[in-house]
């Protein structure tokens, strides 16, 4: 009864801030659950089994992004514009199963060359979420391009926790990083579940122009997706060649922790894209501007305090969450809070060109700043280990950003809510004077005291920020007043 009526009332609120409200919860609930287990697996496995594990992941995410070819993102595009979208579907799902049987035949012949994979006993896993990828990708793409955000969203949620409780049983029995891959599988097979249950496009059949769109977008979707996946991953592959698996593991834990700082980007970008794609497409500048504005100012409420609060108790919050190992990484962490900061201009920057069609600028730019990743990491991993490779995505991030923010500032007028964020950064610099207080009367000496200050800054700079933030304070009220709560 009570979910029912929470529902209700979500529905009364208008669709893009419904679908952010559905996103945000979901997001929160993930993180958490994401947190919990991801702590669980380093006490339990340690930072070198979840090194495999991360790099695993890697692997498939460079060799996912040939069996996609670009199609994915390509049939969203096409499916937001409303136009002949069960044709576009349905051209998508044979070219992406085209691909993905190639890939896979490509990789069984060449597998003994897969070392770690082999060494692990993921090889098997990879290639079953290869397969596993065609439906999924298929219901995926058809619901983001169809907008059902909050669908979506609730979707994600409910493959991240389906694969999180999966691997906590593998664990258990003792699977390793074998389970964990395995529930990784598991995790999409019930999403796509779960997805199927709303979704409305079908086959039909479809004309060669329709294949002939989807490449032209694809083409450069797919080059630019190559260096975004390359620059994503790079540094973990990096790291396990000159390094190995325990640095994986502790610089991807201190990656993840500080992400947490961006979730709110994530559900941003998810319910925007289509939105703005739509807009581009009907030319409706104004709305795209104005959402980029509010985009900036949502995003930097949770990431600036998340950074201060992250830097101030990081070493305490690694060393109790998951491990004197972890610990280590407390200065990679600091390097790493920063890198977030600009990954949320990164990301709204690079999501507006694309949504936009600028995709030979975006190109550009990336393939520029992986060159220029590539090369820092190779410089400076052997140099500085694992904070080289913070050091070196902390300069490519920024290149990216700036040369994109260059591009669509000349198709947009870009503005930042300065009033907004001067109100963010006093309540943050307040919340964060606080802490350093709490640490200077009392040492952190088990986890309970290192969260208290962390629930006491929270709420001080909640308060604050709605204290000094009148319009951040009327959003969030008339989003409640139109949820009759």
């Amino acid at each position: 009864m009570v979910l029912k009526n929470l529902f209700s009332r979500i529905l009364n609120v208008g669709e893009i801030q419904r679908q952010s409200i559905v996103s945000l919860i979901w997001q929160i609930g993930q993180t958490l659950f994401g947190f919990l287990s991801t702590v669980y697996f380093a006490q339990t496995l340690g930072a070198s089994v979840l090194g495999s594990y991360f790099l695993f992941i890697a692997y498939l995410s460079v060799i996912n992004l040939v069996a996609d070819g670009g199609f994915g993102d390509a049939a969203i595009k096409r499916i937001s514009e409303g136009e002949e979208q069960n044709a576009y579907f349905s051209a998508f799902v044979l070219l992406r199963s085209i691909f993905v049987v190639l890939v896979v035949i490509v990789l069984i012949t060449f597998q003994r060359y897969f070392v770690d994979l082999n060494d692990s006993g993921t090889f098997i896993w990879l290639i079953l979420s290869l397969i596993v990828g065609i439906f999924y990708g298929a219901v995926s793409s058809g619901i983001l391009g169809c907008a059902k955000v909050g669908i979506a969203a609730t979707a994600t949620f409910i493959n991240n926790t389906s694969r999180i409780i999966v691997q906590v049983i593998a664990v258990v029995l003792g699977y390793g990083v074998a389970g964990l891959a395995g529930g990784f599988v598991a995790g999409m097979i019930i999403c796509s579940m779960v997805q199927l249950r709303f979704f409305d496009l079908r086959f039909v059949r479809f004309r060669w122009t329709h294949i002939k769109s989807l490449a032209t977008f694809s083409v450069w979707i797919f080059l630019i997706s190559s260096g975004m996946i390359v620059f994503s991953t790079a540094d973990t592959i990096m790291i396990g060649y000159f390094l190995n698996d325990a640095n994986v593991g502790v610089y991807r834990i201190v990656l993840q922790f500080t992400l947490m700082a961006t979730f709110m980007t994530v559900v941003l970008r998810s319910t925007l894209y289509p939105r703005v794609s739509r807009w581009g497409k009907t030319g409706n500048i104004t709305l795209i501007e104005k959402s980029l504005s509010r985009a900036f100012t949502y995003s930097l409420i949770l990431a600036i305090p998340m950074s201060v609060g992250g830097v101030l108790l990081g070493d305490k919050l690694l060393y109790y969450f998951y491990g004197p190992d972890f610990a280590d990484g407390y200065i990679t962490m600091v390097v790493l809070f920063i890198v977030q900061i600009i990954n949320i201009f990164h990301h709204f920057f690079t999501t507006y060109l694309t949504a936009m069609d600028h995709l030979k600028d975006l190109f550009k730019i990336t393939i520029l700043s992986v060159a220029a990743n590539i090369a820092l990491n190779i410089l400076l991993i052997p140099m500085m280990g694992i904070l080289g490779a913070a050091i070196a995505t902390l300069f490519t991030m920024g290149l990216n950003a700036f040369l994109a923010m260059g591009i669509l500032s000349k198709i947009l007028n870009i503005a930042v809510e300065i009033d907004s964020l001067l109100n963010i950064l006093k309540a943050s610099v307040m919340m964060g004077s606080l802490i350093m207080v709490y640490r200077m009367l009392i040492p952190l000496s088990n986890i309970w005291l290192t969260l208290v200050p962390v629930m006491i800054g929270g709420i001080l700079y909640l308060v604050l920020l709605l204290t000094f933030d009148k319009g951040i304070y009327k959003d969030l009220k008339g989003v409640i007043a139109q949820m009759n709560m």
